[in-house]
Parts: structure tokens; sequence; C-alpha cells
């Protein structure tokens, strides 16, 4: 099955996604660091999904606290990876962000 290609902005900060910007994993790191974390992010996923079947709150809100270390570990939540002093604007519809231009030339719709 081929993998889906979200749109990047311009400075690879972020993809879109359901109208959103989300966070891209931090181009700075290894191949090997992001395999790791990416392995780590995807065990604490599985245990959300068990958890939730089993009803179990406090294994639930530890997988959740693993889903976020993993996040973090990516560069995709927590601080930014850049050093432009640029906020964060994760979460944000492209079309309300500094990425409006672009956007509106690159919206398909």
């Amino acid at each position: 099955m081929a993998r889906k290609v979200y749109p990047r902005t311009p400075d690879g900060r972020y993809f879109v996604a359901k109208d959103r910007l989300w966070r891209c994993t931090d181009p700075c790191l290894s191949e090997d660091e992001k395999r790791k974390h990416i392995k780590a992010l995807m065990k604490a996923r599985r245990a959300v999904r068990t958890s939730q079947q089993q009803e179990d709150e406090n294994a639930l809100r530890e997988a959740r606290d693993a889903v976020q270390a993993a996040k973090e570990a990516l560069g995709e939540r927590g601080p930014v990876w850049w050093d432009d002093d640029a906020p964060d604007e994760g979460g944000l519809a492209p079309r309300n962000s500094s990425y409006a231009k672009w956007w509106e030339s690159h919206d398909p719709s």
C-alpha cells in the first residue's frame, strides 16, 4: 500500500493533514534515533489501545505519557527544534497561520 503524501511547508517544519499544521520530525535526528523513537511511539500507541480495551485508567495514563515522551523525543511536540525564535504554529489551520500565502497558492480546493 502506498504511503499518503502530505503537503509540507516550504521550511519543512510542518505537514498539512485534515486542514491542520502538524509538526514534522526533527530533521537533525539520525536515522537510528528516529527509528528508536518511532518504535517507542508505536509501542505506546498499542498500549493506549490495550488499556482502553481493558478500561485500565492507570495503564492508559502511563501509555499516553509514553506517547507524549516519544513525540517530544521526535521533536513533534514540546520545545521546537528550530532556532530562529519562530513560534510553534502546530494545530493551526494553514490559512490562519504565517503559512497562509503559501497555502493559498498550494490548496487544491
